[in-house]
Formats: C-alpha cells, sequence, structure tokens
C-alpha cells in the first residue's frame, strides 16, 4: 500500500517548473537551451530595494514576525490599494505570504470544502486546478478560444454557476495569454455574479504593472457591490523583480483572511523578515523603474509576436500585458520532425522543440488548451533573438 495520499495522486508536479528544471539539466550537461519556459523578468531587484533588505540584517530584524505579515509591510499594502486602486482596507483584511502561491493554496484550502466547485478560465496558471483537487473540491474549467481572445464570456460564465459554486478565479493580465479585460469587460462578468451572492471572486493581480499601449489596469475589487466577496492578491515578484524574495499578499474580507493566517500558522508560518522589509520599500519607494522596464517587455513582445506570425504555420495574437505569447501550432501537429518522429500533440511539439534545437518552452495542454504552446519573453533580446531563429528553423524542418 502506497504511503502517498490520495488527494495528493489527484494533482499533478508544476508543468512550468518541470520545463525550467529539464533545461537547467540540459544545459548542466553542456547542451545549448535557451529557457522561454520561466515566468521570471530577468531583471535585477532595484538597488534601494536591496539596500533596504542589507539594512534589515544589520540592524538584526532577523527574528519571527506576526505570522501573516508585519504591520508595517500590510499598512504599506493598503496605501498601494489606496493609491493604485482606489479601494480602501483595513490592516486586518490584508494578509501576506511566502508569494502570491501561497495566498492562493492558503485562500483555497481554508474555503473549499469537498465537492464545492471553483470556475477557472482556460487557458489558465497551471497552479490553480491542482490546488482545488488539493482541497477536495472540483475545477469548472471554461474554455475560452482564442476567437475570443482567450477571454472568459458572461453567458459562459453564467451557464457554468451552480449551487456547489465557490469561487470564480480571475487572473487579468493573464498567465500564459497576455490577455487583458477591460474595465468595460469587467463589469459584464460583475452583472452576472451580482445574480449570484454564494460566489465569491478570486482576483490574480499580479501582473497588473506590466501592460502595453496605455492599457487601464481594472481589478473587479473596484465595483462597489461586489467588494466584499472578492480576495485581490497580488506581491512583489513581477513588478519589482523579486520572485526569489517570495513576497505575496492579498486584501479582502476579514473572515477570509482569518482563516488564511489560520491555515499559514500551522505551515509556514510568517514570511521571511528580510523580505518582509524589502517588499515594504518596494511598495513605498520609488516606482519610475516599472513603466521603463514595461518599455523593454513591450518592444521584446513586439519583436516576438512579429517573428512568430512569419512562421508557416504558427499564428499568434497580440497581447496586451504580462511578458508572456500564446501562440497556435496547431497546423504544425500531425507533422514529422527530423527523426520522423509524429507529433501529435503539443507536448510532441514542445519536446521535439527542446530535444532538437534547444528552445525551452510550455505546452499549451498544460494551461488547459491544447494546440498552443507559451513562450515566456521575460529574456533578453538577444536570447530571443537566438529562440525566435531555431523555433522558425525548427517549424520548416517538419514535413
Amino acid at each position: 500500500m502506497s504511503i502517498v495520499s490520495k488527494s495528493l495522486k489527484r494533482i499533478k508536479p508544476s508543468p512550468t517548473i518541470a520545463v525550467t528544471q529539464k533545461a537547467r539539466e540540459l544545459k548542466a550537461a553542456g547542451k545549448d537551451v535557451i529557457g522561454l519556459g520561466a515566468g521570471e523578468p530577468d531583471f535585477d531587484t532595484p538597488d534601494n530595494i536591496k539596500k533596504v533588505a542589507i539594512e534589515a540584517i544589520n540592524t538584526g530584524d532577523t527574528k519571527y514576525t506576526a505570522v501573516d505579515g508585519t504591520p508595517a509591510l500590510k499598512k504599506a499594502i493598503v496605501k498601494k490599494f489606496k493609491r493604485e486602486n482606489n479601494l480602501d482596507y483595513t490592516i486586518d483584511q490584508i494578509t501576506v505570504g511566502s508569494g502570491g502561491k501561497q495566498v492562493i493554496y492558503n485562500a483555497l484550502m481554508a474555503t473549499v470544502d469537498i465537492g464545492d466547485e471553483v470556475i477557472i478560465p482556460a487557458p489558465y496558471w497551471v497552479s490553480y486546478p491542482d490546488i482545488v483537487l488539493l482541497a477536495g473540491g472540483e475545477p469548472i474549467i471554461i474554455k475560452c478560444t482564442e476567437e475570443k481572445n482567450f477571454k472568459l464570456n458572461p453567458s459562459d460564465l453564467e451557464n457554468s454557476i451552480t449551487k456547489k459554486t465557490k469561487w470564480v478565479i480571475l487572473n487579468s493580465p493573464s498567465n500564459p495569454t497576455g490577455a487583458c479585460y477591460s474595465e468595460n469587460e469587467i463589469k459584464k462578468i460583475a452583472e452576472v455574479l451580482k445574480n449570484h451572492p454564494h460566489v465569491h471572486i478570486l482576483s490574480d493581480d499580479i501582473y497588473e504593472h506590466i501592460s502595453y499601449e496605455g492599457f487601464k489596469f481594472f481589478t473587479i475589487a473596484q465595483i462597489e457591490y461586489l467588494k466584499d466577496r472578492v480576495l485581490t492578491m497580488n506581491g512583489v515578484s513581477k513588478s519589482y523583480a523579486m520572485t526569489g524574495w517570495r513576497i505575496g499578499y492579498a486584501a479582502g474580507p476579514k473572515e477570509i483572511i482569518k482563516a488564511i493566517a489560520k491555515i499559514q500558522s500551522q505551515s509556514t508560518t510568517n514570511p521571511s523578515s528580510i523580505s518582509q522589509a524589502a517588499a515594504v520599500e518596494a511598495l513605498n519607494g520609488t516606482q519610475t523603474f516599472i513603466s521603463e522596464r514595461s518599455k523593454a517587455f513591450q518592444e521584446r513582445r513586439d519583436f516576438v509576436v512579429s517573428e512568430l506570425n512569419k512562421i508557416s504555420g504558427i499564428n499568434c495574437l497580440k497581447p496586451e500585458g504580462a511578458f508572456y505569447v500564446f501562440p497556435n501550432c496547431k497546423d504544425l501537429l500531425g507533422k514529422k520532425n527530423k527523426k520522423g518522429h509524429f507529433l501529435k500533440t503539443d507536448t510532441d511539439f514542445v519536446q521535439s522543440l527542446l530535444e532538437d534545437v534547444g528552445v525551452a518552452v510550455v505546452q499549451g495542454s498544460a494551461f488547459g488548451l491544447e494546440g498552443f504552446f507559451r513562450i515566456s519573453y521575460a529574456t533578453s533580446m538577444e536570447n530571443l533573438k537566438k529562440a525566435l531563429m531555431k523555433i522558425s528553423d525548427f517549424c520548416k524542418s517538419l514535413k
């Protein structure tokens, strides 16, 4: 009899982490590999943030903190929501975790009972369904097609809500597609949810500051009649290039925030004290570098989309945010690679791309939509130019 729990057998390892690890292993073995799998900015953490972290170490700020965040960081988060989103919260409506993933995990583990349904638009961030499954819930996947710009249609949402629906998860800008919901689109979704008061909304806003062409970010908690049912998750990892610091946070109803703290008290306890001090500076300090870096991301996006659309058999929409593209490779499936192997699925396609030409991307099926693949352009233009040449050559070689 296996010692592994039945609930753990319901889930799979993170596909994006698996791709990144495989690329690392090939590099360590001396292979020339360009990794476009990780959702991690290649920029360094800004110096003002690093300086505050060093000061925190030198002044002995190295002890346990409150389980779900220091008062200083919670105050900075309250100010951020007011300054940037015109949202009013009190400190007891704020939670801080060891990364945005932990905040989402804690929230779902604290609220989802066996049989509860969680509506997840696809393509989705890979961890949403598995966390729901681990909590004993049932992911209800709504496929959002390329023709709909990978966005949730209000009528599809309406048709998917049942008495068992506990949460709806929204992610804008989106991982993996970069799709962004406008204020008008969010309001149409809100109109559906207005009529279902038993449904809560988890808004994953981690890519809030990475958008292009003047896109105006709007989060669903800004709709007053829904605010008391919304948990808004954010963090410092993407906007401030602080992925390794592991700080995520959320604002929402006191009951949920208290439940999250209870879960965290029995798992990690507090996030790193040093990282929390750094996050205070990130939120309170200068923000000018964010727009500067977004310009660099936009330049990369434009290049990647243009080059992909030059490749016969590839079609790629131009996203409005995040640092991913989600090209369609369906026309290339069913063909043979140089070794004579049929590429039947998008998983076959990305595995062959890695093995044959050394470019690591992630298959669309990992995000709930078959026939696509995700490229992260959060890397140098030099790497992107090399990678796109290799992808083009690989696609041309398929017969």
